[in-house]
């Protein structure tokens, strides 16, 4: 049996449908450790019988799998566990309503940015999926970090000197006529960072062409 991992890209449609069923998802988190049917409708309050049919839903469409079977007197217990500790619904799922980057390149669009990180989960989700199967590691690099700017004229200084030196970076290892190079996609993103004690709607938007935040 395959190790957990710690996230799936979920691509079809039926299984993104159901992992987003209330029970379902609950059951996908309470299942980061192997458990039935019983011992999950003791922690739920719900019916074994119910537990059960959605842990078959859930099974079937590859999002928990079977651990071990024990007898118990004249029944057998299924234990089973998710295949992974959390879960991203790809943009696939959506098929021909799936954000699309090329329809309005514009750097300080945030709805841009959305769309390019939907891209990067569709893409990458199948990347992983292709190298799990071909049983290699998957060669990637990301950047997470924060910094926090004194003004707007600082943030857009920083864009524009941050743009330059990518820039210049790609110029530099970009190469056309390499006869065994590998495309590679790059992506780079600034947006304000998300405080939970900063409600929403009270924040104040930075200034960008489309009136949203970048």
């Amino acid at each position: 049996m395959a190790p957990v991992i710690d996230v799936a890209v979920i691509e079809d449609p039926e299984a993104a449908e159901v992992s987003l069923d209330p029970v379902r998802s609950r059951l996908l988190a309470e299942l980061a450790e192997p458990g039935s049917a019983t011992s999950l409708a003791g922690t739920l309050g719900l019916p074994r019988q119910n537990v059960n049919y959605h842990l078959k839903s859930l099974e079937r469409h590859g999002l928990v799998e079977l651990v071990e079977e024990r007898k118990k007197g004249n029944m057998t217990e299924r234990v089973v566990r998710a295949t992974a500790l959390s879960y991203v619904i790809s943009p696939a799922a959506l098929d021909g309503v799936q954000p699309d980057p090329s329809r309005a390149p514009d750097r300080l669009s945030a709805r841009w940015l959305i769309a390019v990180a939907a891209r990067a989960v569709r893409d990458v989700g199948q990347l992983v999926a292709g190298a799990t199967k071909a049983r290699k590691r998957l060669a990637t690099f990301a950047m997470d970090g924060e910094i926090r700017f004194a003004s707007a004229a600082d943030r857009s200084a920083f864009a524009e000197e941050l743009a330059a030196s990518v820039t210049s970076l790609v110029s530099k290892y970009h190469d056309e006529n390499a006869p065994r190079g590998r495309d590679h996609r790059l992506i780079v993103a600034v947006h304000p960072t998300l405080k939970d004690e900063v409600p929403i709607e009270t924040a104040s938007a930075p200034e960008t062409s489309d009136g949203e935040g970048h």
